[in-house]
């Protein structure tokens, strides 16, 4: 092999580990600093990590449901699956707006988010519900459960 061929695959090798490397530190350095390992419990306070959360926290501390629903039981799915899903959209989302500065404030629940809450409220009070819900044939002219009970999870609002 020619010695000029060899040095220039060297140097494109020592510039590829340290790129990864630098992609690697950063992105290491990035999730530790978001505690990003908080993201995978069902920890309440996971979800103040950011600050914009914290009126949603605070007031869901003080809400009716708090003895008995925290943000996931409420605001994912229940499935393993989907729930991690939801996660992982959730995070993807809440860097980039968080790392751009794009978010909007007070945070708004997306359509599909409302969705996952319709839904557990549902699950959760269908023996209460089954009558109010049993009419609705599509999403559209479905009752949200919010629309009354808008306080309910997290509790009165200012």
């Amino acid at each position: 092999m020619n010695p000029g061929r060899r040095r220039g695959s060297v140097q494109v090798a020592v510039a590829a580990a340290l790129a990864a490397g630098l992609v690697g530190g950063l992105g290491a350095f990035t999730f530790r600093y978001a505690e990003g390992l908080s993201y995978f419990s069902t920890d309440p306070r996971a979800c103040v990590n950011c600050h914009i959360m914290r009126d949603e926290y605070a007031s869901w501390q003080h809400g009716p449901h708090h003895a008995v629903a925290t943000c996931v039981t409420c605001h994912l799915p229940h499935a393993f699956v989907p729930k991690m899903l939801a996660k992982a959209e959730h995070g993807w989302n809440h860097s980039k707006a968080f790392t751009l500065q794009d978010f909007h404030e007070p945070i708004r629940i997306t359509a599909r988010s409302a969705q996952h809450v319709q839904d557990n409220c549902v699950a959760c009070h269908a023996e209460m519900v089954s009558e109010l819900v049993h009419g609705s044939t599509t999403d559209q002219d479905a009752v949200r459960c919010v629309h009354c009970h808008r306080g309910v999870g997290h509790g009165a609002r200012n």
